[in-house]
C-alpha cells in the first residue's frame, strides 16, 4: 500500500513536469525500477502511465484539433503500423536483451529531451520561411519508422513528430501540438492492447502513478505560466543522465 501511495505521488510530479517542459518518465522510470519492476515491465507499463495525461491533451487542444483538415489522419495509419511492429519487437525481446538496451535508450530520449529547445528554434523558422512542403505520404511513410520507435520505447517520440509536421502544410503550431498529442495518444493505445493480458504490464503499480499522472498533468498545465520549464529541464536531464549511468553500470 506504501509503495502505491508513493507511486501515486511520484506520479503527481510526472504529470506536472510533462504538462510544464516534459520528460517526466525520466523521473518515472528510476522509480519504477526502485519498485521492484524490471526496465522490461517498467516500459511497457510506461503507456499506462501516460495514457491520462494524453487524454487531457488531445482534450486541450481541441478547439485547434477541429480546424484541421480531414486529410491529416491520414498519419495515423503509418502510425498505427510503425507503433504496432515496434510492440511486437518489443514482444519479442527477453528481459535480459532489454535491460541491455534500456540505457541507451534512456540516453537517446534525454538528448532529445535537451535539444528540445533547439528543434522547437529550428521549427519555428522553418515554418515561417518555407515556400513550398513536402507530400504528405511522404512524411506518412517516414513516420513508420519513428513510430516502430514509438511503440518500442517511446520517450521523446513527440519531439520527433513534431519536426515531421513541419514538412506539412500546417503552420500553427498548436494544430501540430494538437496533432503530436493524437499519434501519441494512438501509440498508447495500441500498445496497451497489444501488451493486454501479458504479463509485461504492471497493473497496480501502473494505475496507481496513472491516477497521479492524471491529476498532475491538470494541475500543471495551470500552473505551467508560473513555474520555471528551464529549471525543470536541467533537473529532468540530470536525473535522466544518472539514470542513464546507473543503468549502464548495471548492465555491463
Amino acid at each position: 500500500m506504501i509503495t502505491e501511495i508513493v507511486l501515486f505521488l511520484v506520479g503527481i510530479i510526472v504529470g506536472s513536469m510533462n504538462a510544464i517542459a516534459g520528460g517526466g518518465m525520466l523521473l518515472g522510470f528510476p522509480v519504477l525500477l526502485a519498485a521492484g519492476l524490471t526496465p522490461l515491465v517498467a516500459n511497457v507499463t510506461t503507456y499506462i502511465i501516460i495514457l491520462p495525461g494524453q487524454i487531457a491533451s488531445v482534450v486541450g487542444y481541441r478547439d485547434h484539433l477541429r480546424k484541421l483538415s480531414k486529410r491529416y489522419l491520414v498519419l495515423l495509419i503509418p502510425i498505427i503500423i510503425g507503433a504496432g511492429v515496434g510492440a511486437h519487437l518489443l514482444k519479442r525481446t527477453s528481459s535480459a536483451q532489454f535491460e541491455q538496451l534500456f540505457p541507451a535508450l534512456i540516453l537517446f530520449a534525454v538528448l532529445l529531451f535537451a535539444f528540445q529547445p533547439f528543434l522547437n528554434r529550428h521549427l519555428r523558422l522553418h515554418i515561417s520561411r518555407r515556400r513550398s512542403t513536402q507530400s504528405l505520404w511522404i512524411v506518412a511513410l517516414a513516420l513508420i519508422p519513428m513510430a516502430m520507435y514509438g511503440g518500442y520505447f517511446g520517450a521523446g517520440f513527440g519531439f520527433i513528430m513534431l519536426a515531421f509536421l513541419s514538412f506539412t502544410k500546417l503552420h500553427e503550431i498548436h494544430m501540430m501540438n494538437g496533432l503530436k498529442n493524437v499519434a501519441g495518444l494512438t501509440i498508447a493505445l495500441v500498445c496497451i492492447f497489444s501488451f493486454f493480458g501479458s504479463n509485461l504490464v504492471d497493473w497496480p503499480h501502473g494505475l496507481a502513478m496513472a491516477a497521479g499522472n492524471g491529476l498532475g498533468g491538470y494541475y500543471g498545465a495551470r500552473l505551467s505560466q508560473r513555474v520555471s520549464s528551464h529549471a525543470i529541464r536541467i533537473g529532468v536531464i540530470a536525473i535522466g543522465l544518472i539514470s542513464a549511468t546507473y543503468l549502464c553500470f548495471r548492465a555491463y
